[in-house]
């Protein structure tokens, strides 16, 4: 297991799966994490107790990051709560839309940038000052940012042409960070998940979901968010010293 005893961590949407993973394995690894939240305050403190019993450290932070001011009230808290640099960032936070183009309104179009990517890039400008040599930055992308899930019309097949959009906009927006901050010794990398079985994942909850999801994987299991959190571990610790501006596909081999 990464070492990261510590070392501290703030991991955005953080109350459910991929995100509630990711505390989960970075505080087993020594971290101590702060929970951030949208709406879920009860799934929150739920988290931060279990973690807690663990015998590691965590607090939970409120947000809401799709706001204007979502991101420095985050930056706020977190520096009330931090004596040290901020070691780990992991941008998770987000949301999702699967509709055809013409069911797309412009409010849904606004509201998946606001929370896909003006929130992380907000985030990021305000915790600037708490980041430092050693800091890593990760971003949690998607397949969908490279690869459409089945093939056009397919049944089970999901439309997701606008939240694929925003993934694309924060992979980019990894390799800039990654040469920008680069020479102030702060990572940058993004790690996108394919169909993994959440809260949030309707693919995985009917059965042509499934079995189109276990059609274009090599690996014919659906993914599970601890597939994700422990690879984020990784990402996050010394081990991966010298990987920047770097997308790793957590898929399962889907469409090779």
């Amino acid at each position: 297991m990464p070492e990261l005893t510590g070392k501290v961590a703030l991991i955005t949407g953080a109350s459910r799966g991929i995100g509630k993973a990711t505390a989960i394995a970075l505080a087993a690894a020594g971290a101590h994490v702060l929970i951030h939240y949208g709406r879920s305050a009860s799934e929150a403190e739920a988290l931060v107790a279990e973690i807690r019993q663990s015998g590691a450290k965590a607090d939970a932070l409120q947000a809401d990051l799709s706001a204007p001011d979502g991101p420095a009230s985050l930056a706020e808290q977190v520096r009330a709560k931090l004596t040290t640099p901020l070691d780990i960032l992991v941008l998770n936070a987000g949301i999702s839309k699967a509709a055809k183009i013409e069911d797309h309104t412009i409010a849904d179009f606004d509201n998946l940038f606001a929370t896909n990517v003006r929130g992380p890039f907000f985030v990021l400008q305000q915790l600037l000052p708490q980041l430092t040599a050693g800091s890593s930055v990760i971003a949690i992308t998607s397949i969908v940012a490279h690869a459409i899930p089945g093939n056009s019309g397919q049944p089970g097949a999901p439309a997701l042409p606008v939240y694929a959009s925003t993934k694309g906009a924060l992979e980019t927006l990894v390799k800039h960070w990654a040469s920008i901050l680069g020479p102030s010794g702060i990572r940058v990398n993004s790690v996108a998940p394919g169909v993994i079985e959440t809260d949030m994942s309707n693919f995985t909850k009917t059965e042509g979901g499934r079995n189109l999801a276990l059609g274009m994987q090599a690996l014919k299991r659906i993914g599970q968010p601890s597939d994700v959190a422990d690879v984020v571990t990784f990402i996050a610790s010394d081990g991966a010293r010298w990987i920047t501006g770097a997308t790793i596909p957590v898929d399962g081999g889907s469409k090779l």
